[in-house]
């Protein structure tokens, strides 16, 4: 078993705010107001769905876009949205909002089709503005700017050129798109725009600062979703990230971070269905029930998956559903010379933590619940996130010491569990209060992937949340038809 490093004591934080590094202690500030504080009267839930354009010709040159308006899509950009229209065919939108500029517009038309409903430009979803950064290599950033391009490299936040903040002014542009993309009547909406504009988008909907600047990836043709529901009493909607990132190709292949090549990294896996999976009291996998069909097929499926990386050691809860998923994922990745993924086999450490086992919390609190509706945790009182975030406090700290601990230089940690333990996790990755936890959701047979470029003692990179298509016609679907959602 692992050992456990920190106090099941420490400190649960207050109602929206975040938590400094250390996950004990409070920041001074207030979290920055979400999109949807101002929108007080939303009577009927809203999805958003956010797509990043395919690569550009200055993306393949590394060459500074910014709002610049001179790249165009290569032809596998065009591949990528293509892709993307497949991913997004039987899916409904009532509106696409989209940058004016060219690698996204294009991008949006590939993906808009044939469908007749309005596409509509707005400036503000350019990309961020960079000034005299702009049409620049990168080593001539560095060559002509020094000391300067090496703050926006390290401290983009406070990052200033020719007079201007470009991530500070990057957020409010972003405060002002949700007021229009949340104004508008439809219920299913569709948002084109670009990397660091929809990194501002997520962070803004949630209520998360610049500092989260970089930290929730956007890949090319990358897809993001939001749902706003609106609560019986009335007031600000819930707000909930369904998933992030989700590209048309696989998120573990080796790869930069904003950047930076990340040596050490954590997926975090949830484990298959199990018979109680989508009832109100079982919520899936919260007893001694092994993975149902449904359940065994997600797993093989994520081992699968998971065979583009050789995986060093699993550390799973003690629980049935979640062992048979990390055992699926251990034999796949043995047996990766005899699958033609390496040439020779792989052996995998498995582990288990009792702090991931967080079932029993939640059949004390017997309150129903579906599992698979996004903002699901929002159900429970605070004593049960309470608990929730102890749990994921002290397994966050035991996963970073074994992360820590091993002195090979690539190491992959994955991590399977029911997904509201993964869900505190990631609010630990982000430093984040259990207030945060309703604002995540992940379905069953899901990855999640954080890397850490700067190793596991540096802040954690989130790649993807709730990334679903290597299940294939087994996933949840990216988006869904809101004809008849109570038939839903």
């Amino acid at each position: 078993m692992l050992s456990l490093v920190c106090s099941p004591t420490a400190a649960i934080p207050a109602r929206r705010r975040p938590v400094s590094p250390c996950c004990s202690t409070l920041r001074e500030a207030e979290a920055a107001p979400s999109a949807a504080e101002k929108l007080q009267g939303l009577r009927d839930a809203k999805r958003v769905v956010l797509v990043r354009h395919g690569q550009s010709t200055w993306n393949e040159e590394g060459r500074i876009q910014g709002s610049s308006d001179y790249s165009v899509l290569t032809s596998k950009g065009v591949s990528q949205a293509e892709t993307s229209r497949q991913m997004l065919l039987s899916d409904s939108f009532d509106v696409c909002f989209t940058s004016p500029l060219i690698r996204s517009k294009k991008t949006a038309e590939i993906i808009w089709d044939s469908r007749q409903e309005e596409m509509l430009p707005d400036s503000d979803l350019r990309e961020i503005d960079l000034y005299s950064f702009q049409g620049l290599l990168k080593h001539e950033g560095k060559e002509r700017y020094g000391s300067n391009f090496l703050q926006w490299q390290k401290d983009a936040p406070n990052f200033n050129i020719d007079g201007h903040y470009p991530v500070r002014e990057l957020w409010d542009r972003a405060r002002n798109c949700w007021n229009r993309i949340l104004a508008h009547e439809g219920k299913s909406v569709l948002v084109v725009a670009h990397n660091a504009v929809n990194q501002a988008l997520v962070a803004t909907a949630l209520g998360l600062g610049t500092e989260y600047f970089r930290i929730l990836l956007q890949s090319n043709c990358g897809v993001s979703v939001l749902d706003f529901t609106p609560q019986v009493q009335g007031g600000t909607p819930n707000i909930c990230l369904n998933r992030l990132n989700q590209t048309p190709y696989t998120p573990v292949a080796s790869g930069a971070s904003a950047g930076r090549k990340a040596q050490k990294r954590i997926i975090l896996v949830c484990q298959g269905a199990t018979q109680n999976s989508g009832s109100e009291f079982g919520l899936g996998g919260m007893g001694y029930e092994a993975l149902n069909m449904l359940g065994i097929i997600q797993s093989q499926k994520t081992a699968e998956l998971l065979l583009d990386m050789k995986v060093n050691c699993i550390v799973s809860s003690p629980r049935v559903p979640a062992i048979d998923t990390a055992t699926a994922i251990s034999e796949v990745q043995e047996a990766a010379d005899c699958l033609g993924a390496d040439c020779v086999p792989r052996y995998v450490q498995l582990k288990q933590l009792f702090d991931l086992e967080v079932e029993p919390i939640f059949q004390q609190a017997r309150k129903k619940a579906m599992a698979y509706q996004s903002g699901w945790l929002s159900c429970f009182d605070q004593s049960v996130l309470k608990e929730l975030c102890t749990k994921s406090v002290t397994a966050w700290q035991a996963l970073l010491k074994e992360l820590s601990s091993e002195s090979e230089a690539e190491y992959n940690l994955v991590v399977v569990g029911h997904p509201a333990i993964l869900t505190g996790l990631l609010c630990q990755c982000l430093h984040l209060s259990m207030d945060w936890m309703p604002s995540f959701h992940l379905d069953s047979g899901s990855i999640s992937v954080i890397d850490f470029p700067d190793g596991p003692a540096g802040r954690g990179v989130v790649r993807c949340t709730n990334y679903t298509a290597h299940l294939g016609r087994w996933s949840i679907p990216i988006t869904r038809s809101t004809v008849d959602d109570e038939a839903f």
